[in-house]
């Protein structure tokens, strides 16, 4: 590539508006489009944690019943074909391991994510009314100083 033509995509590329990252300003109407609005924090009530948690729970129970349904005959097949010299049994036993390991995994997933939500329901149970209060009793101190002014 020549000098005249890495000056030229230099040019060129500067002035498209490329994405990059910009600090201290608001967005503008492209980028609010695109959802980079300023909607403040994530919020999420009740409802929504409890149907995240109860759809783990309910994969790992699905899982916890269900997933192991072939194990025995896996099993049984996986020594069947060994024992026969069958490279097929060692194959299997490799695959039906694997599994089981994927499976525990999995498990460990929805169960951390059934009691995490339900944890997060419990630990901030509270925290409106106690948001609530603060705000009151700052507001009434606040009040007893201006009294205190005024006096």
């Amino acid at each position: 590539m020549a000098w005249d033509e890495w000056e030229k995509l230099k040019s060129s590329a500067a002035g498209q508006d490329s994405a990059r990252m910009q600090l201290n300003r608001l967005p503008d109407a492209r980028e609010e489009n695109r959802g980079g609005g300023t909607a403040g924090d994530l919020a999420v009530d009740d409802q929504a944690l409890a149907a995240v948690g109860n759809s783990a729970f309910k994969l790992f129970e699905g899982l916890g019943n269900h997933g192991r349904d072939a194990w025995s005959s896996s099993q049984t097949a996986a020594k069947d074909l060994t024992s026969q010299e069958f490279e097929l049994g060692g194959a299997l036993q490799v695959v039906q391991d694997r599994w089981e390991k994927s499976l525990k995994t999995l498990l460990d997933a929805c169960a951390h994510i059934s009691n995490h939500m339900d944890f997060t329901k419990n630990a901030h149970a509270g925290d409106e009314y106690f948001i609530a209060t603060t705000v009151s009793s700052i507001a009434t101190l606040d009040k007893g100083f201006d009294e205190g002014v005024k006096r």
